[in-house]
């Protein structure tokens, strides 16, 4: 009775301890989908519901800005490009910057209009522009939703508007998958973290409808989503001491509602766990026989792990293994040996060390070359 008392005790001080957003059950509030995602490792650090088909609201824009950076990236597209806008992009309703048949707006003010106040009509606008056609662009949205792995996934359109379409729906891991690869283009940070600004020359005032950039620390985007068949959806992103993290809800009940669970998402991820990272670099030389160079430059690939906090405090090790020396002829590229990184004493991850350059096999007459080079040198 003793021990059944103590351990009574002991499970509710814990519960007194842990905060209560840290509790797993707890963590996707009134969602009906959630998944937390460490962005440059794909690591899933909590889900729920995570690959249930859901309409995903104006999120279905993360797609669509892809699309679009991927072009400007390309030097296919420059932010000083000039749209026309046409009649459809201007007859499109909910949210909008009440872009008008004919009016002429810079790729770069379409493009904050869609980041910062998911305007539809903005979104319109750059589809027709960017693949001549809306139907274009939706083929192109869902050919790379295919090559990110995006399973689950069909687009209709670039708006997310979904009063009438058949099967315009994603998932959350699905959506964490293209909001990975969107922060892989740091251009978009001009514009997810905007709280609020103008276009038209000042004239028409944007404000972000992604709260969070205001008010949670960290904050780097990314986009939010509502209408009534999908609920209230965000894909919330958030950068602390080196690691990025995306925090996708599905399926709230109300904007309060929706932000809090992806707020309690990012805490739980900020304060469970930690980045470690390994830069990749110069990591010394090799002995060579037999090559036109004695010596090999090396190169270590980078390595980058999430670990549990308490994990993470123990200290990670990076364990070179190598040869004593290696033969020509080597490649550059070409592996050499590996570091292997433990925490714990257990093994996290290895990669390649490889030669940093390529060492050719000596000839019989450059050998001879060094013989006689060596001989009168010694006299």
């Amino acid at each position: 009775m003793k021990k059944l008392i103590s351990v009574i005790i002991c499970a509710v001080l814990l519960l007194t301890i842990l905060p209560k957003n840290f509790q797993a059950s707890e963590l996707y509030g009134e969602a009906k989908s959630v998944i937390l995602m460490e962005a440059s490792t794909g690591e899933i650090l909590y889900e729920h519901n995570a690959d249930q088909r859901l309409p995903p609201a104006s999120v279905t824009k993360i797609m669509t800005i892809l699309l679009v950076v991927e072009e400007l990236d390309k030097g296919t597209l420059s932010l000083t490009d000039t749209v026309q806008v046409s009649e459809r992009a201007s007859k499109m309703g909910g949210s909008q910057v009440y872009l008008k048949a004919g009016e002429i707006m810079s790729v770069e003010d379409l493009l904050k209009s869609v980041i910062v106040a998911s305007a539809n009509d903005a979104s319109t606008a750059l589809a027709e522009h960017v693949s001549g056609s809306v139907e274009e662009f939706v083929k192109a949205m869902n050919d790379r939703a295919a090559q990110l792995g995006m399973t689950n996934t069909v687009f209709e359109n670039p708006t997310g508007l979904d009063d009438s379409v058949q099967n315009h729906l994603t998932t959350a891991r699905d959506i964490a998958l293209m909001s990975a690869e969107l922060l892989k283009h740091p251009i978009v940070f001009n514009y997810t973290t905007i709280w609020m600004d103008t276009i038209r020359n000042g004239e028409f005032g944007l404000t972000n409808t992604n709260r969070l950039i205001r008010f949670y620390k960290g904050a780097t985007g990314l986009k939010t989503g509502s209408t009534s068949k999908a609920g209230f959806c965000i894909s919330a992103t958030a950068e602390r001491d080196g690691m990025h993290l995306i925090a996708v809800v599905m399926g709230s009940p109300n904007r309060d509602s929706r932000n809090e669970t992806a707020k309690a998402l990012l805490d739980y991820g900020f304060s469970a766990y930690r980045y470690y990272k390994y830069e990749q670099g110069e990591i010394g030389n090799i002995d060579v026989n037999y090559g036109v160079k004695s010596t090999l430059p090396l190169v270590g690939e980078g390595f980058g792990k999430v670990l549990p906090k308490d994990v993470f405090a123990s200290g990670v090790t990076a364990e070179t293994v190598l040869p004593k020396s290696v033969k020509a002829p080597i490649k550059a590229g070409e592996k050499v040996g590996e570091i292997v990184f433990k925490a714990n004493g257990t093994v996290i991850g290895k990669v390649p060390i490889r030669a940093a350059e390529t060492i050719e096999k000596i000839s019989f007459s450059q050998v001879l070359k060094r013989l006689i080079s060596s001989f009168f040198s010694g006299l």
